[in-house]
């Protein structure tokens, strides 16, 4: 056997040792066995093979016992092995860079201080030229792990940024590859979640005249970043939610509220709400659009936490003025909400209706007359008594009741509120019976003849103390004679008078 023959053996038993590994990696019951067995030593040295393959493959393995857990990753980091690398990425193959890119995504993605690790080791250096490679998987692969470290954290994000990652993710949404685009639209979503400042620096690359014709584009999944990144970037200003909304993105936004995509739905969606709470003038704009009756359709057909930032966009636009609340109102808001406010089982969703409702409704005795004509107060109400329903459910509920009480001049709504409700709902009813009946012949008599008079004498004997004032004012739109035959001792005092009366002889 001649010497060479040795080291092709040894070539030979590297080369199937990496690939071993790498396929077992793909499969979780073998993680912990490799791990034990010491595979980080082991393929560490594997990293600055002088032969390509065995490299690539050797980071690939690493890659996929990284991305299975934050143990592993940190093992990676333990191990010292990102500084070799960072190291190999300046000057090895695209098939190498790609893999070393998918190590440093996998390390990155599991917490702020595994990325931190990834930055310190200088990866970003590096990474950021391979958005200018020509092969587009290379690309693919950096705009992925630059992506995983801008989510965490602003500092991480601010990290990204002053690399010189901004202008180059610009470049790629402008690539033709899918999957590219995705990635890239992605990327810029993480970094501009964290802050206006860093929202502004995509801004200033010029991202928003790329990402806001992509609404339209046939992938579901790159809709789904797009959406999401022009909602990071609209959330945090009125400056740069204009600066989305200028791109001309409605109404074709709109036609993502109907997408077969849930998640497309719920990106676009959120969008919608970012822009809306902003000003007026933005929530006039979205419906014009036709936006109001998008967004009630929305959260008809949604379901569970996809409703959300429909149910929250619809409050926003009918929180700015009594014209906006009224074509909510037009769109048919109310049935979906109050649906939402009694089916939802999750508290947090059923909140948000019940503070959308009571936006709705605040405004005008008309507005407030369409919730109680919907039956919107009685379901308001029983959230907010509900032994289980969250203190923030309550407190919501209870908002939002008491604003459209205050308005509320529908007196058959009222009534049934009046025997229902706890003390200090049933104060603000009878604030409003006593501003309207000394006003209203027809609902005097109505009052009368549904028993509210006689409830009211009853109350004034349980309850009394804060609500006298309005049980007065009330009686005193009454004969006396009616109101003492109301009173709960008016048979008592009758047979009293039966006792007493001495009946003249014949």
């Amino acid at each position: 056997m001649s010497v060479l023959q040795h080291f092709e053996e040894y070539q030979k038993a590297r080369v199937k040792f990496v690939q071993a590994v790498a396929e077992a990696a793909t499969r979780p019951q073998n993680i912990e066995v490799m791990n034990n067995a010491g595979v980080m030593q082991l393929l560490r040295p594997l990293l600055l093979d002088n032969v390509p393959s065995i490299q690539q493959t050797a980071a690939l393995a690493l890659g996929r016992l990284a991305n299975y857990s934050e143990d592993l990753a940190e093992a990676v980091v333990g191990n010292e092995i990102l500084p070799q690398l960072v190291y190999s990425l300046s000057d090895q193959n695209r098939f190498y860079k790609k893999a070393a890119a998918f190590v440093l995504r996998a390390v990155a993605k599991h917490s702020p201080d595994l990325s931190q690790a990834v930055v310190d080791s200088n990866a970003l250096e590096m990474l950021v030229p391979c958005l200018e490679e020509f092969d587009p998987t290379v690309k693919e692969a950096a705009a992925w792990a630059i992506g995983y470290i801008a989510q965490h954290t602003a500092g991480l994000a601010q990290h990204v940024v002053d690399a010189g990652a901004v202008p180059l993710l610009v470049l790629c949404i402008q690539e033709p590859e899918i999957t590219l685009k995705r990635i890239s639209a992605s990327s810029m979503g993480d970094i501009c979640k964290h802050s206006p400042e860093l929202a502004q620096s995509v801004v200033d690359a010029g991202a928003v005249a790329y990402l806001a014709p992509l609404i339209l584009h046939p992938d579901a999944k790159l809709k789904r970043q797009v959406c999401g990144a022009l909602a990071h970037i609209s959330k945090h200003s009125v400056d740069l939610a204009e600066v989305v909304v200028e791109a001309e993105i409605f109404p074709n936004i709109l036609n993502c509220l109907k997408d077969t995509d849930t998640m497309v739905r719920k990106n676009a969606a959120m969008c919608i709400r970012e822009i809306a709470k902003h000003t007026p003038e933005l929530a006039k704009l979205i419906v014009n659009s036709g936006g109001a009756a998008a967004l009630v359709d929305y959260v008809f057909e949604a379901h569970g936490n996809n409703k959300l930032p429909g149910i929250m966009a619809v409050g926003y636009i009918a929180a700015f003025s009594e014209t906006l609340a009224l074509a909510v109102i037009v769109s048919k808001a109310i049935p979906p909400l109050k649906d939402a406010l009694i089916a939802e089982p999750e508290d947090h969703i059923k909140a948000a209706c019940a503070w959308t409702l009571g936006q709705i409704g605040r405004h005008t005795p008309d507005h407030a007359r369409a919730l109680a004509e919907g039956d919107v107060l009685r379901h308001l109400l029983a959230c907010m008594v509900h032994e289980e329903s969250s203190e923030d459910l309550k407190t919501k509920s209870k908002r939002a009741l008491k604003a459209i009480l205050a308005k509320c001049t529908h007196l058959q709504a009222l009534q049934p509120l009046l025997r229902d409700s706890p003390v200090k709902v049933q104060k603000y009813v009878l604030r409003q019976f006593a501003q309207l009946l000394p006003h209203d012949v027809e609902a005097r008599r109505s009052f009368v003849q549904s028993g509210g008079l006689q409830f009211l004498q009853e109350l004034n004997d349980t309850v009394g103390g804060k609500l006298t004032e309005f049980i007065t004012q009330i009686n005193n739109c009454y004969p006396p004679e009616v109101v003492e035959f109301y009173s709960p001792n008016y048979s008592k005092t009758l047979l009293q008078k039966i006792d007493e009366y001495q009946p003249e002889a014949a």
